[in-house]
């Protein structure tokens, strides 16, 4: 594994936890429209919704932007606004920002490795 203790510095990672209150399927529906939005803004890079693996009412993204700016500016979309208010509706959200501080990524080496 390798290991890069300065990562780029501007880059974030955006976590959002969110409670489902609709059933599973028509929030991961609501979902896929907001994420296709916001995969067409400057500065996205990725993302991965996970859903907890026993509580099936609890999921979380994790979507990386190259800047805050970036996701800010993406989030003042008049558009954006309109998928959050969808969002409200299925699910309560607690969303929270993250800088890296370390990333590590397999070398291939041992297990895991490719």
């Amino acid at each position: 594994m390798s290991v890069e203790d300065t990562p780029d510095a501007s880059e974030i990672t955006f976590v959002n936890r969110f409670t489902v209150h609709a059933e599973p399927e028509e929030f991961e529906r609501v979902f896929a429209d907001t994420a296709a939005f916001m995969t067409r803004q400057p500065g996205f890079v990725q993302h991965t919704l996970v859903r907890h693996a026993v509580k099936p009412d609890s999921y979380v993204n994790i979507a990386r932007w190259r800047s805050e700016a970036d996701l800010q500016l993406a989030v003042r979309q008049p558009e954006f606004q309109a998928h959050a208010a969808v969002l409200r509706t299925v699910s309560t959200s607690e969303p929270n920002v993250y800088r890296p501080v370390q990333e590590r990524v397999s070398g291939g080496d041992g297990p895991g490795g490719r």
